[in-house]
């Protein structure tokens, strides 16, 4: 029905002044049929139709719409109908009034009260358009030369370069100065290349650069973080612009028009060279290396990147080619910021042909390391990047046991990360170390655990050579020890499953066993797991002689405490040393009247128990003014000396 309705308001919108019945007609024509095309061609024959600019008004609006980059504000459009191609400046009188722009579309357009954007009234339009390619004559061009020739008003030229936003009084400055170069590659003439030439002379000292590279680059890689825009774009030529933009023709006309410095740095530390490398754009790079005295391998500035560094970087395969078939580059070179080689880069972001390629070079070193110790592999099995741990993997030469400035192998890391697969490929290579510690001592299974990274611990575990109780050196906490301390119920059980897995194995820094923690924490299940053990003490104390069960009580766990007492080998009388309390001492000292009732169903239960200050637990409750509490331990002495006298 939703359907229905709109294809009959869009019939309204395309059919114009027609008749009550005409109009029923091509309803029923266009929801049964292919009328819609007809209404559309009917339309636009229409629009060609209107008397005076109206129909070369009314395709324009229809062109640029259909061909912009992003949508158009109401503004920007206006602006763009009033441009007239090779003027020194905008004539105010020649920007259409928003309703004549409507009026010259027929309905065809609409205005999107949201965004107030200007846009096909719906998507069937904007197919049937683009699926009759003659009926607009070179559109990119036309809109390029619009573009171009509003970036060479004089109005715009006077501007100050330095603004990071364009003026209200120049709508359409920001899209002209972001797009026109795209416009200009898919529709080049001499025309467009004239007007960019012009453009370009002073590009360095012109608005549009700042606004390129502030809306279309910088922003998008926090490349602001280092740019100052009161400085303008300092440096940013025409050639830097045009290898910016890939535009391969302008590049050879602005070459051949005078002598440029082709090793010269812009504000962001680039080249020419560097921008057509980090853009990926192939035909620029062959042509800035085919003139004399250019350097292939300079390093930025801000970065230390080479065109190779950022080209491995972007996953531009072709440029990486076209650079390496220079003697005069050197494929290990570092970068400054991160001291990574290009191979560290390509592996960074998982870019699998690049790195096919470097590998293919003899003198690539793969194991060459960054300032934090990530090697090409370690960097590509944080990040998961499964290809291109296999292809370095083939390496025999590469180090699969290779560790960073903390000790943690591309294992660990993996293994930290959820790297199910990077994790199974590496453990497949022989002479990886699945136990190597780093520098606090910790495994891959270790941080595996402690992160719940089930998969991963089972991968791990299928390894006979694996220690399930290797313990960290800071505090001796096992996998399990770090499994139950965050709750991961699942990789507990996993662990557990394992036989020599051993589940008392206490930290060194509190003495505390995984189900002391799990009693601690609250955690039930995981409690009840380490319980079905029979090799479990739940009897253990830590440090401080605190059993499992003794936290239990002074902390109210009601139902650990039942879980706790179900086993027989509990002592439920264990003091701790520290102040010399049972359970049920500190189960009355903090008032938990539910636990106390629980504690005194064991008959084995002692009431009658002193601590170090020879307090008993009803002294301690009567202390607290625990009343409750001291009515029940009163009523079970009392109930107990009863059954005492009569011999039961």
């Amino acid at each position: 029905m939703c359907r229905f309705l709109l294809v009959a308001l869009h019939i309204d919108a395309v059919l114009g002044e027609v008749t009550i019945r005409q109009r029923r007609k091509k309803l029923e024509e266009m929801v049964h049929g292919n009328g819609l095309s007809d209404a559309y061609t009917e339309t636009l024959t229409r629009v060609k139709a209107q008397k005076g600019n109206k129909s070369v008004l009314g395709v324009k609006v229809l062109m640029w719409v259909l061909y912009s980059e992003r949508p158009l504000q109401v503004q920007e459009l206006c602006h763009a109908l009033g441009v007239e191609v090779g003027s020194s400046d905008l004539d105010v009188e020649n920007i259409p009034a928003l309703r004549t722009l409507l009026a010259s579309c027929l309905g065809l357009v609409t205005i999107e009260a949201s965004s107030s954007t200007v846009r096909i009234v719906h998507f069937t339009l904007k197919e049937h358009l683009l699926s009759n390619p003659t009926l607009f004559c070179n559109p990119h061009s036309t809109i390029a030369e619009i573009c171009l020739t509003y970036l060479n008003y004089r109005s715009v030229c006077d501007l100050s370069p330095t603004p990071a936003v364009a003026p209200l009084s120049m709508p359409l400055l920001e899209y002209a100065a972001c797009y026109w170069g795209k416009h200009a590659r898919m529709g080049m003439t001499e025309n467009v290349k004239f007007l960019a030439l012009r453009l370009l002379d002073r590009f360095d000292e012109h608005i549009s650069a700042q606004l390129l590279l502030l809306r279309r680059y910088i922003n998008k890689r926090n490349w602001d973080l280092y740019f100052y825009e009161e400085k303008g774009p300092v440096g940013f030529t025409g050639l830097h612009g045009v290898s910016f933009l890939g535009i391969v023709e302008i590049v050879s006309s602005l070459l051949e028009m005078k002598k440029w410095d082709l090793n010269q740095s812009d504000y962001m530390g680039c080249t020419a060279l560097t921008w057509a490398a980090v853009k990926g754009y192939e035909g620029v790079v062959k042509i800035l290396l085919e003139q004399e005295g250019i350097n292939p391998d300079q390093a930025g500035t801000m970065y230390g990147r080479t065109p190779l560094s950022w080209a491995a970087m972007n996953g531009h395969e072709g440029v990486v080619r076209i650079l390496l078939e220079r003697e005069d580059v050197d494929p290990n070179q570092v970068a400054t910021f991160y001291g990574q080689t290009p191979l560290s880069s390509a592996a960074l972001n998982g870019h699998e042909g690049v790195v096919r390629i470097l590998l293919e070079q003899e003198d690539v070193n793969p194991n060459q390391a960054d300032t934090d110790g990530h090697t090409p592999l370690w960097l590509a099995a944080v990040n998961g990047h499964e290809g291109v741990v296999r292809m370095l993997l083939d390496r025999e030469d590469v180090n699969p046991n290779l560790a960073d400035t903390y000790g943690r192998t591309p294992l660990s890391w993996a293994a930290k990360k959820a790297r199910d697969g990077a994790v199974r490929i590496l453990l497949e290579r022989e002479d990886v170390n699945p136990n190597q510690e780093d520098t606090d001592g910790r495994t891959p299974l270790s941080w595996a655990a402690e992160d719940g990274h089930e998969g991963v611990v089972r991968i791990l575990l299928e390894r006979e050579d694996v220690n399930p109780n290797q313990v960290d050196t800071n505090y001796g906490q096992t996998p399990l020890w770090w499994a139950t301390s965050n709750g991961y119920g699942e990789v507990v059980r996993i662990l557990l499953e394992r036989k020599d897995v051993d589940p008392n194995q206490a930290d060194t820094h509190n003495g505390q066993t995984p189900l002391s923690l799990a009693a601690e924490s609250r955690y039930h299940l995981i409690v009840m797991m380490l319980l079905e053990r029979e090799d479990v003490n739940p009897s253990q104390a830590d440090v401080y002689g605190r059993t499992l069960l003794l936290w239990a009580a002074e902390n109210g766990y009601e139902e650990i405490v039942k879980i706790i007492l179900e086993r027989e080998d509990v002592n439920p009388n264990q003091a701790d040393t520290e102040c010399g309390r049972t359970p049920l001492s500190w189960a009355a000292w903090h008032g938990h009247v539910a636990v106390v009732r629980i504690l005194l169903e064991r008959q084995d239960v002692t009431t009658i128990v002193l601590d170090h200050e020879s307090q008993t637990p009803l002294s301690l409750a009567l202390s607290k003014g625990h009343n409750e509490v001291v009515k029940v331990l009163r009523d079970n002495t009392n109930s107990r000396t009863t059954e005492r006298g009569r011999g039961v």
